[in-house]
């Protein structure tokens, strides 16, 4: 047993019986390597990572190895969705030295944190000849390792917005941009498959929800359809559990067929809220299908029993990756029978198995529709009969070990699930998601808020690190969408809390962007900022969206004007580059189109704007309230009609429409991309 033992993540749990002498980051550690004079490992992954379980296997369990590193190094192991502060720095290192990013990722520092080498994963030949030979290196040639970490210190230590050339000002916006930066968008489609054009292929949320954006406010009938065709590839691919619901994070290929197995929380919360969109724009059952069933997904096999979601699920179980989601034909024959022949058709399974290993992965690539009729049926016959295989399968599914669960608490992508929760609550009417959505929020109030500071992670009653600025950015933001979706103002208040913490603690007055971590919480090597959407939207990104929201709901012009300082100091690399600054992308079109600032107040103030959110707008914000309130600046001095009964104002920058009493006289008020 090492230092591990008493961890919380399940990642270094499961590193805890190693015969490395592994520490966790912190004081002790540090301070041995200096002392001691010794070279820092430092090795970062994720409890459903592939890779890292295949290295720790190869390498981190065999004594030799282990004492290798034991003898010459102070080793030290990391969680990077405990500490992605840690991992962005020595991920930024690793890049900066020409290498290949990725995990686990293994970094070599000098004694004072400094980082010399590094790379991702190494076969236990390679492993063990590299050790030796950092070793030796260090023993004879230390004050060069020195010379050339401080290189790269140097540059860690350099700011984004310096190297990009980025200050945050106001500056013009313009309509030509916006479709300048749409049409590189779109060059980069995949015709065939949808998705971008590139493999592996990831789910790109963001990217999918400015287009989606940007089609409805431009009436663009040719993006949208665009968008719904990617939609429906994912939903049909193997990287969907077409069983139980539940994206995994990539495919490896370029069809989204074979996935690497794993399923993120933030994956899975971005995705219900584009899948949710797409329902509200389409009125597509398939889209409010994959909504119900990742909500089912969520509710069975990630729900924490105090309201707080779970953050992933392994690839692997019994050692190996999709073992529990494959099937062998003679297997599904044995258990469906006479119903096998369209179930064949449907998801393309092969008695020799469509994947590795005589197995096959459900993979659409046909609709119902055109199923059922090969088979003589009608489409809602083909999907009764699929419900019922569905359960039989899902039944002996259930049997099988479970893949490895991380089952710690983070703040910041059970924000992300929450504001996909109510998309999907406005998607479907169905109360339950809301409720799922306003008890997260609840939970992440009273369990991870310690003294006025969110903390990043939960496990066994306890919270645990300061958060970053990933977290707040999600919780304010799935905040924000709790007040207009359940008009209590005390979600807007605590976003509003949340928000000026963020401006206290992490907003950098030099550049008018704020760090990812918080600089007076821990002094690290180097203070990030982080810029570039990607996977996950860019902390920056959404704080900037949060406060251009929440200047509207709240008329505070602090929180607006930085807004549009953000944007306009990004503007430039959004139009460059806009794959990676989609996120920034829609904020440009939240700008450029005026946001409509809704308030409805009086009787039937709730079912009406319900309305409204099951309508989906983009562009816009919602206050409402039954009864004459002060509970939101937006909601002041607005009044019902003279019964009484609810009225609704759209307005623009505080100048308020003439007041109507139905959406459909609302919505002509509305402005739209010419």
């Amino acid at each position: 047993m090492n230092r591990l033992l008493h961890s919380q993540s399940p990642y270094l749990l499961q590193h805890a019986h190693n015969p490395v002498d592994w520490y966790p980051w912190g004081p002790e550690a540090l301070k041995k390597a200096e002392v001691e004079n010794k070279p820092i490992l430092v090795s970062i992954g994720y409890s459903a990572c592939h890779w890292c379980h295949v290295m720790e296997r190869e390498s981190f369990e065999d004594e030799v190895t282990a004492e290798l590193m034991n003898e010459h190094f102070v080793c030290i192991k990391i969680d990077r969705e405990e500490r992605p502060d840690l991992d962005n720095i020595y991920m930024d290192a690793v890049q900066a030295m020409g290498l290949q990013g990725g995990w686990p990722l293994n970094v070599f520092l000098m004694p004072n944190q400094k980082p010399f080498y590094g790379g991702t994963y190494f076969p236990n030949l390679k492993w063990k000849q590299l050790l030796a030979n950092i070793a030796d290196a260090f023993a004879k040639h230390e004050d060069q390792l020195a010379e050339s970490a401080e290189g790269f210190g140097r540059s860690l230590s350099r700011k984004e917005t310096e190297k990009y050339g980025i200050a945050a000002e106001e500056t013009e916006l313009d309509a030509d941009e916006l479709v300048e930066i749409v049409t590189k968008l779109n060059s980069q489609f995949d015709p065939e498959w949808g998705g971008m054009n590139r493999i592996p292929k990831f789910p790109m949320p963001a990217i999918w929800l400015f287009t989606l954006d940007y089609a409805l406010l431009s009436k663009r009938e040719d993006l949208k359809e665009k968008v719904f065709f990617t939609l429906k590839k994912i939903g049909m691919g193997g990287i969907y559990d077409q069983l139980r619901g539940g994206f995994a994070r990539y495919s490896v290929d370029g069809e989204w067929f074979a996935p690497h197995f794993e399923k993120m929380l933030y994956d899975n919360g971005q995705l219900l809220e584009l899948y949710s969109k797409a329902y509200q724009a389409s009125h597509d059952s398939f889209f409010l299908e994959k909504v119900r069933e990742t909500v089912n997904w969520l509710e069975s096999e990630m729900l924490q029993g105090e309201g707080g979601f779970h953050a992933a699920q392994d690839a692997d179980s019994e050692g190996e990756e999709g073992k529990f989601y494959t099937w062998t034909y003679a297997e599904l024959q044995s258990l469906v029978g006479d119903e096998l022949p369209w179930l064949s058709k449907l998801y393309n399974l092969k008695p020799q198995g469509n994947w590795e290993n005589g197995v096959n992965i459900l993979f659409q690539t046909q609709s119902y529709y055109e199923v059922a009729s090969e088979f003589g049926l009608s489409e809602e016959e083909l999907l009764s009969k699929l419900e019922v295989v569905k359960k039989i399968l899902l039944k002996v599914r259930n049997q099988r070990i479970f893949p490895g669960k991380d089952d710690k608490v983070l703040a910041g992508w059970n924000g992300i699930m929450s504001a996909g929760l109510i998309q999907a609550y406005h998607a479907t009417g169905e109360s339950k998601m809301l409720d799922l959505a306003l008890q997260n929020l609840d939970f992440i109030q009273s369990k991870m808020m310690i003294n006025g500071v969110l903390h990043r992670s939960y496990k066994n009653g306890q919270a645990y690190t300061p958060a970053f600025l990933e977290d707040y950015a999600a919780i304010i933001r799935a905040s924000i969408m709790a007040f207009e979706s359940s008009g209590e103002s005390s979600y807007l208040n605590f976003a509003q809390e949340l928000t000026d913490f963020c401006l206290d603690q992490f907003f950098d007055e030099s550049d008018g962007f704020f760090f990812f971590n918080n600089p007076k919480a821990e002094k690290l090597i180097a203070n990030k900022k982080e810029l570039f959407d990607n996977v996950i939207p860019s902390s920056n990104s959404v704080m900037a969206r949060n406060l251009h929201r929440l200047g509207l709901l709240t008329y505070e012009e602090k929180y607006s004007s930085l807004a549009l300082k953000m944007l306009g100091g990004m503007k430039e690399l959004i139009t460059r580059d806009p794959g990676f600054l989609c996120n920034w992308a829609t904020l440009y079109l939240e700008n450029l189109v005026p946001s409509a600032e809704i308030a409805i107040v009086g009787k039937g103030a709730k079912a009406l704007a319900f309305k409204f959110q099951q309508a989906y707008l983009p562009n816009s914000v919602l206050a409402w309230s039954e009864t004459l309130t002060e509970n939101a600046p937006i909601l002041q001095g607005k009044t019902p009609d003279s019964n009484g009964n609810a009225l609704i104002y759209v307005c623009f920058d505080r100048a308020c429409r003439r007041p109507v009493s139905s959406l459909e006289e609302a919505l002509t008020q509305l402005p739209y991309l010419a």
